[in-house]
């Protein structure tokens, strides 16, 4: 006989656990706790299975033959309640967790208007193929550091080492995004740097060594050669730019010069960058003092380096030479002072993305809204700050162990 509520309500618990019987399967289990649940029992393929409806009270005595009835109709169209219902709450649990790969389409997304189509899809399209399918349904937040190793040394394998280098950026930027999004809490891949093969340098533009550059600064400030040369191989190393860009540049590109109020920029136009992109470069004090100072010498000009050449300005050897006379031939190049600018600001931990930025690489990928020359100007402005110190702190390093090395041989008395 089915039971009441009435029962179900006063049913106490005892020494052992008891049932009390509803109808067609349906009872109620009460627990020497006190606990009072919903079973019912069925058979399925002529197996006797059990399955959970609830506890009492939240689920009264009318819901659990409501549920219980489902279940009898779901018997009847030959499907296994219990099964059924642990499959679905393991796809709600699925839902509920922040996959990698759900995390790394919500970043791709985000950034859409950042890219040309052509790029975002190229994105989309590697981490398709070497990423998705090892961890893109693993919760971001479990992600260890050695998985990703596991994974990107798979891609290394095949010897795209440029690829790998972007996947690993890719991975970085999906991470930090999940750990701003709350996903996550740590770069499963930031620990990787040193652990992949890195892709391999150009051969051409040598440039100095780090014990080089403070030898080099103390003969470039001696150059008895044309004051303007001297400051235009100064510039090339304070902002990294390529020679191009700085040989043809005009007074009416920069900004921010006269006034300490004023954040120093250079505004490099289209049609003289390497990917036909605008360009802005934060100028760092010691840039924005050699540049009054060469205001001075060429301010009448539209032209920062003037020359009665066909092109009307500095041509492609002048600094190229001064260098040779310096004593510097076949030990760096103008443009081998970009190379040294992106080693030593890697090597000192600064952003790979700001370094990329200042160098004006890989914009032939991005659409125009990337190629917002302003991308990362707060942080490159402290960067380049950072360099011009860098370098001076390099040549007064220098100049003490020659005046140390100077007073050492003063001391040896004459014979």
């Amino acid at each position: 006989m089915p039971i009441s509520e009435a029962q179900v309500r006063t049913a106490k618990s005892a020494a052992k656990a008891f049932k009390l019987y509803d109808s067609e399967g349906l009872f109620l289990l009460v627990t020497p706790s006190g606990g009072k649940l919903w079973r019912m029992r069925f058979k399925f393929n002529g197996k006797e299975k059990l399955l959970t409806l609830g506890a009492y009270p939240k689920v009264g005595l009318a819901a659990a033959r409501k549920k219980r009835n489902a279940a009898i109709e779901d018997i009847q169209a030959g499907i296994d309640p219990a099964a059924a219902r642990a499959e679905a709450k393991a796809a709600s649990a699925q839902a509920k967790r922040n996959t990698f790969k759900s995390v790394a389409l919500e970043w791709h997304q985000l950034h859409l208007h950042e890219w040309t189509p052509a790029y975002a899809a190229q994105i989309l399209k590697r981490l398709e193929a070497d990423i998705f399918p090892k961890v893109g349904e693993d919760d971001i937040a479990e992600i260890k550091p050695a998985k990703m190793l596991e994974v990107l040394k798979a891609v290394e394998a095949r010897g795209v080492l440029e690829t790998n280098r972007r996947l690993k950026q890719y991975c970085s930027a999906i991470f930090r995004f999940g750990i701003a999004s709350q996903y996550c809490e740590h770069d499963a891949a930031a620990p990787l740097k040193g652990a992949l093969k890195p892709p391999p340098r150009p051969k051409h533009h040598k440039a100095l060594a780090r014990s080089q550059v403070g030898d080099f600064l103390i003969r470039l400030a001696g150059y008895d050669g044309e004051p303007e040369t001297r400051i235009a191989i100064n510039l090339a190393l304070l902002m990294a730019p390529r020679t191009t860009e700085l040989r043809a540049s005009r007074w009416s590109e920069f900004e921010g010069l006269e006034s300490d109020q004023e954040e120093g920029l250079w505004r490099v136009p289209a049609e003289r960058m390497k990917m036909s992109a605008p360009h802005l470069v934060p100028l760092s004090r010691q840039a924005r003092a050699l540049l009054l100072e060469l205001k001075k010498r060429t301010g009448k000009s539209p032209y920062l380096f003037p020359s009665n050449t066909a092109e009307g300005f500095m041509s492609n050897n002048t600094m190229l030479f001064a260098l040779y006379r310096l004593g510097f031939h076949g030990r760096t190049t103008t443009h081998g002072f970009r190379r040294l600018f992106s080693t030593e600001a890697n090597e000192h931990g600064w952003n790979e993305d700001w370094v990329e930025r200042q160098l004006a690489h890989d914009e032939r990928n991005r659409s125009r809204a990337a190629y917002n020359a302003a991308q990362y100007l707060s942080q490159r402005r402290e960067m380049m700050q950072w360099w011009a110190d860098h370098l001076d702190g390099l040549k007064a390093t220098e100049a003490a162990r020659l005046s140390g090395r100077g007073a050492l041989e003063s001391d040896v008395p004459s014979t």
